[in-house]
């Protein structure tokens, strides 16, 4: 049966995919709203703190834009825009200042030419391609005699999502260090404050954590199912 696989044993590697992500995000959430309740003594904006770093960084042409939702700040190389969600981008906290400090430090990244972001960027559309035809390689190759060549493309494909959490690691990483020592250099936060903002950025890594094991699992479960010519009647 092709859609057997779904629910087999291995399927528990999905589940705790699935839970150290939530966990992961319960906790960014719960450090974010923590800290989201401490104004900075400086009383700068999140929007103001990001815009202070760009110019300081020669980044003046870097636009920033507003968008909808909570923590869905990011940083648009290819537009060299950094957009700040409505929960940051005029809040005054800790919290909101790190993490737009964060995305300012992506946007810094993508100024010099940082390998980790360049390489991230450049597995995008790799990446995306390999989520939407994986699993209907491996489909195929099922219901075709269990053709071990698709099936083992099909693995391959699912295994750049992986390749992608891994790259994205240092990426997440750097941006946060670089944006706690801007904070420090510039004197946007004070020394309590920075290890507050400290305490958010690490939490948000966490996600990043937890997304890397949960895509090494999924692709452990394909390989355990169908890697090495494994068969299933």
């Amino acid at each position: 049966m092709p859609f057997y696989f779904m629910f087999d044993s291995t399927f528990i590697f999905i589940i705790i995919g699935l839970v150290l992500s939530a966990l992961a995000s319960s906790y960014v959430q719960s450090t974010f709203n923590k800290f989201s309740k401490t104004r900075n003594q400086n009383g700068y904006t999140a929007w103001e703190a990001a815009r202070m770093i760009l110019d300081n960084a020669g980044l003046q042409q870097v636009e920033m834009d507003r968008i909808k939702g909570n923590l869905t700040d990011n940083y648009d190389s290819s537009n060299k825009i950094l957009r700040l969600s409505e929960a940051t981008y005029n809040s005054t906290s800790v919290s909101a200042i790190g993490v737009a400090a964060h995305e300012a430090g992506h946007a810094i990244q993508d100024k010099e030419a940082y390998v980790p972001l360049k390489i991230r960027s450049a597995l995008v559309p790799v990446t995306n391609f390999g989520q939407g035809v994986s699993m209907p390689l491996i489909l195929v190759g099922i219901l075709f005699g269990y053709n071990q060549s698709l099936i083992n493309l099909g693995i391959l494909f699912f295994s750049l999502t992986f390749l992608f959490q891994i790259v994205t690691l240092p990426v997440e990483f750097n941006a946060s260090r670089r944006a706690l020592v801007i904070l420090e250099q510039q004197h946007l936060l004070s020394t309590d404050e920075l290890g507050q903002a400290r305490q958010v950025l690490r939490a948000a890594a966490l996600t990043y954590v937890a997304g890397a094991i949960a895509s090494f699992l999924q692709v452990l479960r394909l390989v355990l199912l169908f890697g090495g010519g494994n068969r299933r009647d």
